[in-house]
């Protein structure tokens, strides 16, 4: 038997003095305690991250089956009990065997699904997505994407206005994808139209990393940012992806979305590329070199000057501690930690809850000391 006491904060509740027991076979147990504890352990739920590209040192849209798993399991170590997989744009040649590579780690249990990230997205919003394999929507491509996914692929981004969009929301339907929305110049109406349909078909939408690879908010072009803004504070199946590292977004800017649309409408992602829990250096994401410096990754360019932004390399478990370091209270910063679980119908994992354990143990100085998913413990 292990036994965690301290304070016990559920997602938008106060927290409270518990102690949790962990069996043999992985269940919990909790118990409320009377008066404070002084031990200084935070037990919260585990993390969800839809949006990441690898870790420790590896990349999901190009490496091996092994070193996909370190990926994924890093990011665990860290405190994200479910995750998917994100690809990048690449041609079919390199797509689809990958996608492959990813549904076995699904089915083994060590990823949550696969997010294709593009190809049918916008060349002039690309950020880092390599321009040569970016295509207009094709849905025919898309259903070899499925069919190599073998079921597993469980999100995409593409731009609301690429060609068939409305077919290849019909083909998530179908599927129990989910429609992300980004890498795109798409105007307000335009994107105000995709996400009726797609809602009005039984869609889960998210807006793709928002503000990040489309046009900035402005008052006399609100753009795709105010339609998803809008979608998200007044609708329960539309929710927005926010990188709240303090690098792709301001911590106000952060503030501001999730006093606007709710900290569950607002999901947070990591972005990670393979740089993320290594040092400073050379890197790559899909076809594309990229340099990391002070932490920010960026692409690298033939003249040395500073590319797009290319990725991140924070986990979630970062973004809780900045977050609440900042202010926000750590019981409403949870929610949009966790409400990723519950897009992928795993809302289970969204509380700490007697049963298989799911749960992270943080120190004082909120750093993750212990992670537990579906009764197993994650090794360090």
């Amino acid at each position: 038997m292990t036994e965690y006491i301290g304070t016990l904060i559920q997602p938008g509740q106060p927290g409270y003095p518990a102690r949790v027991s962990i069996d043999s076979s992985g269940a919990a147990a909790i118990e409320r305690l009377d008066g404070p504890v002084d031990t200084g352990l935070v037990i919260t739920p585990g993390l969800a991250d839809l949006h990441n590209h690898g870790g420790a040192g590896y990349s999901f849209p190009t490496s091996s089956l092994e070193e996909c798993r370190e990926a994924a399991l890093h990011h665990r170590r860290f405190g994200t009990t479910t995750l998917l997989a994100s690809t990048v744009s690449q041609t079919r040649e390199v797509l689809l065997p990958q996608l492959g590579i990813l549904a076995s780690l699904v089915e083994e249990g060590s990823l949550d699904g696969i997010h294709a990230e593009g190809p049918f997205v916008n060349t002039c919003r690309c950020g880092a997505q390599d321009p040569a394999a970016i295509i207009p929507g094709d849905p025919e491509f898309f259903r070899e994407m499925i069919e190599a996914a073998r079921g597993q692929l469980r999100s995409i981004t593409f731009a609301p206005e690429t060609d068939h969009a409305r077919e290849l929301v019909d083909l998530c339907v179908q599927h129990d994808i989910i429609v992300s929305l980004g890498h795109t110049d798409a105007n307000f109406d335009e994107t105000a139209a995709i996400v009726d349909y797609a809602t009005s078909q039984g869609a889960q939408v998210t807006a793709t990393h928002l503000f990040n690879a489309m046009p900035s908010l402005h008052h006399r072009n609100p753009g795709p940012i105010a339609a998803l803004l809008d979608a998200a504070s007044q609708r329960e199946d539309v929710s927005v992806e926010l990188i709240a590292d303090g690098v792709h977004l301001d911590n106000h800017t952060v503030q501001m979305v999730l006093n606007t649309v709710g900290y569950p409408a607002a999901t947070f992602v990591s972005d990670a590329m393979g740089a993320a829990g290594k040092a400073d250096g050379d890197y790559v994401l899909g076809a594309l070199a990229v340099t990391v410096r002070d932490g920010v990754a960026r692409l690298r360019t033939e003249d040395g000057s500073e590319g797009s932004i290319a990725g991140g390399t924070s986990r979630v478990s970062d973004q809780v501690r900045l977050q609440s370091s900042v202010g926000l209270p750590l019981p409403e910063v949870l929610r949009s930690a966790t409400s990723g679980h519950g897009l992928l119908n795993l809302a289970h994992r969204a509380s700490v809850s007697e049963g298989p354990a799911n749960l992270v143990v943080w120190d004082e100085q909120m750093q993750v000391r212990e992670v537990y998913r579906e009764g197993h413990r994650a090794q360090a």
